[in-house]
């Protein structure tokens, strides 16, 4: 395929939520509050609470694997694999390598992305630019996120608000015009305060008084961010048309980032764009920050709101600051058979082959320190 030719192509689609739901009925009997306060302020009336056992990792792992079976493609073909997330499962390691090694991705490179609630479109823009240029072929692009862990349950004003979920998109070149079309990235980082986890990180390690003054929760000031997100979508939005040479009337969808129904009525009005061309999901998930884009764009697939040919924005924004927008035109995917009972097992075998995999790597490693130990070689470093 020649450089000139490359087009990118989202070829597969995946979500993965937990089933646990918790209702405004639920936060009623937490917090000062009422589903009315709630669903006219935000639009939300419940979000999903990931339980013991259910991580950043396991969810964008779900959601990852269903990517791939969609797009029929082998986690043997991947050459990059990026999680957007804001509450990752370690500082480090990245929770892309715990996906790579459970997929048993082996030439994939992975790493993580901070750029919190846009993460999944800066993923989205770096994934197509590599591939455009020929530097890689496949990749798999997943926003994940537990937020409920780190939310102030006492806070009504943030409470409400988020909830946990993965979604997941396979990208890869074809030489079939379309697919991704525009990005933009943008951030303003003298916004940070407004949206914040003060401390974790270098500047307020863990300590006895980080936690007495409840530091390692979600801080944000509602008005500001609500003014600047209203702002920047539909300036993302703005900006993705205007590069592909289209106009908003050539856009039959608008997936924005789900954080607040009246921030995204607001931003649509700015783009004079119908509520009915504009998706919305937030009623069952609430804002699941990076995963809210590909939770959203797997939903409008699967229900029908995207036909070949058809361009769909997708915008965000998110603490930081950040803000990004994409515009891809949808193709026509190439047929992908349904799971044969052989397809199935031979996926099952790969798993468990990984799992092997990755115990024998661990256990070598551990056994060829032990044994520098003992002859009283000094550590590798």
């Amino acid at each position: 395929m020649a450089a000139n030719q490359r087009y990118v192509h989202i070829v597969g689609w995946g979500m993965e939520v937990p089933e646990r739901r918790l209702t405004n009925a639920d936060l009623e009997r937490m917090v000062e509050t009422s589903d009315e306060w709630i669903t006219t302020r935000t639009g939300i009336k419940e979000r999903r609470i990931a339980r013991e056992g259910e991580t950043t990792a396991t969810l964008a792992l779900g959601a990852a694997r269903k990517a791939l079976q969609k797009a029929g493609v082998s986690p043997a073909d991947l050459d990059l694999i990026i999680v957007a997330s804001a509450t990752p499962e370690h500082a480090f390691p990245a929770t892309a390598c715990l996906v790579q090694d459970a997929l048993g991705a082996d030439r994939a490179g992975a790493f993580d992305l901070s750029a919190a609630c846009s993460g999944f479109l800066y993923g989205l823009c770096l994934a197509s630019q590599a591939i455009r240029t020929g530097a890689i072929e496949t990749a798999l692009v997943i926003g994940s996120e537990t937020l409920s862990r780190i939310v102030d349950w006492k806070d009504r004003n943030t409470c409400v608000l988020f909830g946990d979920g993965a979604g997941a998109v396979v990208l890869t070149a074809r030489p079939e015009p379309g697919g991704v079309l525009a990005c933009t990235m943008r951030a303003d980082g003298s916004g940070g305060p407004l949206l914040e986890l003060p401390a974790g990180g270098s500047r307020y390690p863990t300590s006895l008084e980080t936690l007495a003054h409840n530091m390692h929760t979600i801080k944000m000031k509602g008005r500001e961010i609500f003014r600047f997100a209203v702002r920047v979508m539909a300036d993302a939005a703005r900006h993705v048309v205007e590069e592909a040479g289209l106009t908003m009337d050539e856009v039959a969808l608008l997936i924005p980032h789900q954080a607040n129904r009246r921030i995204i009525e607001a931003a649509a009005n700015r783009l004079k764009l119908p509520m009915e061309r504009v998706y919305l999901n937030l009623d069952r998930y609430g804002n699941t920050s990076s995963a809210s884009i590909p939770i959203a764009l797997t939903e409008a697939v699967e229900e029908g709101r995207l036909r070949p040919g058809d361009h769909v924005v997708m915008v965000a924004f998110g603490a930081g600051l950040t803000w990004a927008g994409v515009l891809v035109q949808w193709a026509e995917l190439l047929p992908v058979a349904p799971p044969t009972p052989r397809r199935r097992l031979r996926e099952r075998t790969q798993s468990l082959v990984a799992r092997i995999r990755s115990s024998w790597r661990r256990t070598r490693r551990y056994v060829w320190g032990l044994v520098r130990r003992l002859r009283g070689e000094p550590p590798l470093s």
